[in-house]
């Protein structure tokens, strides 16, 4: 039988770690596989998560054999601990035994003399595999991985739970091996990202381009964005990067300014490109939000281009001492008004020699509001070259603290945006 004979059905994604189910970490390694296998063009039906528990993971091997051939793919207990099973639990499942390998074993050895440390006894437990496995090399990292066809039906891959060491692991093996092996199509996707519109809205503008097959297009919001998701399949990148291309140009037209980038793109990250390009910088005074905008901004690498600095002004007397506010408009509109924002973005930019300055006050709650000026009452003042206006935004009573701070800073950097 040649290695690696199985024909892949469909792969599946079993994430391993207690501490998932706890809630206590993220499980980013999921998303990750998930978009990887589909620009693969390998088929992805199935996630699962389980704890450090052998007779869970023999549980699920036993519902994948039901399913039929295909490939696994796990993340987490590749560890030195008593409750890292991942590779024995498999070993124990298919019916052999764990071999140690000296090469593996001699590179953790070294690892930890380089760092003058000595390895635990532990440790060891890491330089054992099923028999008959692949190692697959941890660059960064001491845990390897394998990959095995562990059935004639079935091979699985294994990865470190540690989503850096697990993302090295993948792009440096994992993936020559699956392309090389199962990658018969290609799907190419791209995530078009829009702000300030519902939904519901861009949907039925892209009604259209919905009912297509190949392009395919998505719809889906995220944190008040909406994202358009456009994916081709071809046998290479570069075909299904042609078939998509004429969609992606048609939807960034049909979204006109609520269009503000793709991918990987923020509305922090595309206001910095545009100061950067025209060499202007932003300063910005912040109430509400506490320097929520600042953090935005400086989220960004680079941000030192374009991003002058900023103040957080919460005391009546912050704003007027450090940024100059009238205290007759603070007593007679309070610090939730138009003027206020105006004249803390007024201030920014001249105190920090910015071209352009953002101001913004409120009342994010869940304590404060009034009847007047409820929970959720935003302003927001945008000052430039020859640019002077406030905004007034509702965002409403029953919002969460969080999530009124968050739709001010993005509304206010999608309002520059517009400017620029």
């Amino acid at each position: 039988m040649a290695l690696f004979s199985v024909e892949v059905s469909c792969a599946e994604v079993l994430c391993i770690g207690s501490e998932l189910l706890l809630g206590q970490i993220v499980n980013t390694n999921a998303t990750f596989l998930a978009q990887e296998l589909a620009g693969l063009g390998i088929s992805h039906f199935l996630q699962t998560v389980v704890g450090d528990n052998t007779g869970r993971i023999h549980q699920v091997l036993d519902q994948m054999s039901e399913r039929g051939p295909g490939v696994l793919i796990t993340t987490g207990g590749l560890g030195p601990t008593p409750d890292d099973l991942t590779h024995e639990s498999l070993a124990s499942y298919f019916g052999v035994a764990m071999v140690e390998h000296p090469e593996i074993l001699k590179a953790l050895e070294l690892r930890y003399q380089k760092r003058n440390r000595v390895m635990s006894p532990s440790n060891r437990k890491q330089a054992s595999f099923p028999k008959g496995a692949m190692v697959l090399p941890n660059p960064t990292g001491t845990a390897p991985g394998i990959i095995w066809e562990a059935r004639p039906d079935v091979v699985i891959l294994t990865f470190p739970g540690v989503p850096s060491e697990m993302k090295a692991m993948w792009q440096q093996t994992a993936v020559p091996f699956l392309t090389q092996r199962y990658g018969s199509r290609v799907f190419y996707s791209r995530t078009l990202l829009y702000w300030g519109i519902g939904e519901s809205d861009l949907a039925e503008k892209a009604q259209a381009f919905l009912d297509q097959q190949n392009p395919t297009v998505a719809p889906y919001a995220s944190m008040g964005v909406v994202k358009l998701r456009v994916t081709a399949s071809a046998p290479d990148r570069d075909q299904a990067k042609t078939i998509a291309e004429p969609t992606v140009q048609a939807l960034k037209e049909l979204g006109g300014l609520y269009y503000f980038g793709e991918d990987e793109a923020t509305l922090a990250s595309v206001v910095g490109e545009l100061l950067a390009q025209q060499g202007q910088t932003l300063a910005v005074a912040e109430s509400c939000t506490g320097g929520w905008l600042a953090k935005a901004l400086t989220d960004t690498s680079g941000s030192s281009r374009f991003f002058v600095g900023g103040a957080i002004a919460y005391y009546n007397q912050v704003k007027t001492e450090q940024l100059g506010v009238d205290p007759q408009i603070l007593e007679e509109q309070g610090a939730v008004s138009s003027l206020v924002a105006l004249q803390m973005a007024q201030a920014i930019r001249k105190n920090l020699h910015a071209d352009w300055g953002i101001g913004i006050t409120g009342v994010s709650g869940p304590t404060g509001g009034t009847e007047a000026k409820p929970v959720g009452l935003v302003h927001i003042a945008i000052v430039g070259p020859e640019v002077a206006e406030t905004f007034e935004y509702h965002f409403g009573e029953d919002r969460s603290r969080e999530w009124i701070r968050w739709l001010s800073v993005q509304s206010a950097l999608d309002r520059i945006r517009h400017f620029l």
